[in-house]
């Protein structure tokens, strides 16, 4: 058979699989200190251990010990997302190899760190977030890297699509997620029912001969007094505030982020100094 006709070589299959939260933190740790320090990567356990812990961009915030993040490196390192690399001296250190684990490129790893750091998130929070590691300039930007990441069965949708559209990572353990779909399907019967109710104040101005009169009131179906006029317009400006908030939060994640990086930078200066 001439090369012709050979068939193209396959690249290796992902090997990923779901992994328990103290190993979803020490991967995220691994990718994002790697993209956004490079000169501190490879990491020791210390460092990961540090870095896991942090305050910023961080959910939910832990306080690991190191024997704590060694076990989990020794059991990432059987899965083969983790490897150790010799040639530091005493002190050894790690790499991720989850390029390879998950199957995916720069921009989506970036996203599914954030997503292993943090968790659930919207798609606006999302995109401020990962664009720390990777250029994202905006929603239509993150969009095909999640439907992406989807075709690979690494992101599971919580909510539907449009404002406030909420994803997660598929690395969860299966009753783990099964219990955060239960939770953000709870949230969205609350919310559904509160909409009914809307659309009942609604039918009520309806009913009494046309279009309410500013200020008219009527009885809601728990004999709720309120405005109808008043409530979708006051709804819409809630949700353009909660966009607002969350681009906010992205915008201080990255602040903070970067002055974690500084200092750190700074301690390993003077470490590397004698001082």
């Amino acid at each position: 058979m001439n090369d012709s006709t050979s068939p193209a070589p396959q690249p290796a299959a992902p090997r990923w699989q779901p992994i328990n939260p103290i190993d979803r933190r020490v991967a995220g740790v691994l990718v994002e200190k790697a993209k956004t320090v490079p000169s501190a990567y490879p990491m020791s356990v210390n460092a990961i251990a540090t870095a896991a812990n942090q305050k910023n961009n961080r959910f939910p915030v832990v306080q690991l010990e190191p024997e704590q993040v060694e076990e989990s490196l020794e059991r990432l390192r059987q899965l083969g997302a983790v490897g150790l690399i010799q040639g530091y001296g005493r002190v050894t250190k790690y790499r991720h190899y989850l390029y390879e684990w998950l199957g995916v490129d720069k921009v989506e790893l970036a996203v599914m760190a954030e997503l292993l750091l943090r968790g659930a998130q919207t798609e606006g929070e999302l995109r401020s977030r990962a664009a720390r590691m990777e250029p994202i300039p905006d929603l239509a930007a993150l969009r095909p890297v999640l439907a992406s990441l989807q075709s690979k069965g690494l992101v599971v949708s919580l909510s539907p699509e449009g404002r406030g559209h909420a994803i997660t990572h598929a690395l969860y353990p299966p009753r783990e997620l099964d219990a955060l779909k239960a939770q953000f399907a709870a949230g969205a019967a609350t919310m559904a029912a509160a909409a009914g109710e809307d659309e009942y104040l609604g039918a009520a101005h309806a009913l009494g001969g046309g279009p309410a009169r500013d200020g008219q009131r009527v009885l809601g179906p728990a004999g709720r007094e309120g405005t109808a006029d008043a409530v979708a317009p006051l709804r819409r400006q809630v949700a353009d505030l909660a966009a607002q908030v969350a681009e906010l939060r992205g915008d201080l994640d990255k602040l903070a982020a970067a002055l974690q990086e500084t200092q750190y930078g700074l301690s390993r200066l003077k470490d590397a100094l004698g001082s």
